[in-house]
């Protein structure tokens, strides 16, 4: 972290800082002490290893739990580390623990805290009957809630000598990354829709209700500016082309060029690239899947299509779902590591049918995280406003009629391959 920010300060150059505002990974577990010091390891967002806990949870409760959510990660700290469990004094998620280190004060906001599975999205509250359901004291771990758009307390001097700024600097309430990504985005008023490339993949837009999906495959989030963020999320995105990349020795330029090369659609290649299990649709014990090899598809250039497209149909799936509560995306904006990278901004032109829009800043998490800060020293500005000046659209890439028609009939062989291998558990399309 104190490299980030002084590579952050150095790269400003001439610039004053007047307040922080922290952005952190969602669904993190971070179990810490009287001192806010962590107990152990921190379960990330990504941890499958919970997946019983989710289902028996489910089971007892009838309440659906996303394995990844922070909540299955705590019932597996009860039932196979207790020992952890009975030393924490606290449950915070990643970006609440760092602005404890920065201000000495555990806080959290409706934004990150949506995604705990012990949230209320109607109430926008701690839901008092799951953590009734949960027991094991977790209520009393559980951080004080402040307003989004407050500022948690001021930059402590042991931290500001660290990290290189003046002590006494405000710190905003932060947030999700999602959720800072999204004010990143501009999508803080309903209309634009986000998807963000990087590890995982997400797909969200602003709502001014709360999105409530009876299989939990649409998070119910909130936002972090008083408003709703429903959102689907694949777990599996560019780290599977990273495999390919270093599996086959090239640089990122190279293997997306031989990707373009490639016949849209893989020319009946199918790849399912869940090596991390899935979420959408709900498979977490899953495994990835080629159909449809022949020769001359082991070559680089090949897979690396698939593996992308494989993404895509994912994302077209979250699309589809999120048209069933009343949302018509008319395009997309594209933020995240691969966001301006031709071979994906094309292949996602082209699956989902609709214009794709990289953001000139695609680390739309940072930009958002330094909005928010803004807006909470200077609580009567306009948030909308703010954005509006900041957020920047980089050149759109538009469907074409040859793609479009390739990747239709793929995506139609993705989907009988779903119903084949998984069944009625692959469905997203319907309620």
């Amino acid at each position: 972290m104190q490299a980030s920010v002084r590579m952050a300060l150095d790269a400003a150059g001439a610039v004053e800082v007047v307040a922080v505002g922290v952005s952190g990974q969602q669904h993190g577990c971070v179990l810490v002490d009287a001192d806010n010091q962590p107990v152990g390891p921190a379960k990330l967002w990504c941890d499958t290893e919970t997946a019983t806990q989710a289902q028996e949870f489910e089971q007892r409760t009838g309440r659906a739990l996303p394995v990844g959510w922070t909540l299955s990660k705590v019932l597996y700290t009860m039932q196979q580390r207790p020992e952890q469990w009975s030393r924490a004094d606290g449950v915070l998620l990643p970006h609440e623990w760092i602005n404890a280190q920065l201000t000495g004060r555990r806080a959290a906001e409706a934004g990150d805290a949506s995604g705990t599975g012990w949230w209320d999205a109607r109430t926008r509250q701690y839901d008092s009957d799951i953590l009734t359901a949960v027991g094991g004291g977790l209520a009393q771990r559980l951080p004080a809630l402040v307003a989004s758009h407050a500022l948690v307390g001021t930059l402590l001097p042991e931290p500001a000598r660290y990290l290189g700024l003046p002590a006494g600097l405000p710190v905003s309430a932060g947030g999700g990354d999602n959720m800072l990504s999204a004010i990143g985005a501009g999508a803080v008023s309903p209309g634009p829709f986000v998807i963000s490339l990087g590890t995982s993949a997400t797909v969200f837009t602003h709502s001014t209700q709360p999105v409530l999906d009876p299989r939990a495959l649409v998070s119910p989030f909130c936002d972090s500016t008083g408003g709703w963020l429903p959102l689907m999320c694949l777990l599996n995105c560019t780290g599977v082309l990273e495999e390919l990349r270093l599996g086959y020795g090239l640089s990122h330029a190279s293997l997306a060029q031989l990707a373009l090369a490639s016949p849209e659609g893989g020319d009946g290649l199918l790849f399912v690239p869940w090596l991390l299990g899935e979420r959408v649709p709900a498979v977490p014990r899953a495994a990835g899947t080629m159909l449809g090899l022949r020769s001359g598809m082991l070559q680089p250039g090949p897979l690396a299509r698939a593996a992308v497209e494989g993404v895509a149909h994912g994302l077209l799936l979250c699309l589809q779902r999120l048209r069933l509560f009343g949302m018509q995306p008319d395009g997309v904006r594209l933020v995240g590591g691969a966001a301006r990278s031709p071979l994906w901004t094309r292949v996602l032109a082209d699956t989902l049918g609709l214009p794709v829009t990289p953001l000139l800043e695609v680390e739309t998490a940072a930009l958002g995280a330094a909005l928010q800060a803004q807006w909470a020293c200077q609580p009567a500005s306009s948030l909308q406003a703010l954005v509006q000046r900041s957020v920047r659209l980089d050149a759109t890439v538009h469907p074409e009629a040859a793609g479009v028609e390739a990747l239709q009939q793929a995506h139609k062989r993705y989907l009988e391959w779903l119903e084949q291998a998984h069944g009625a558990a692959a469905r997203v399309d319907r309620l």
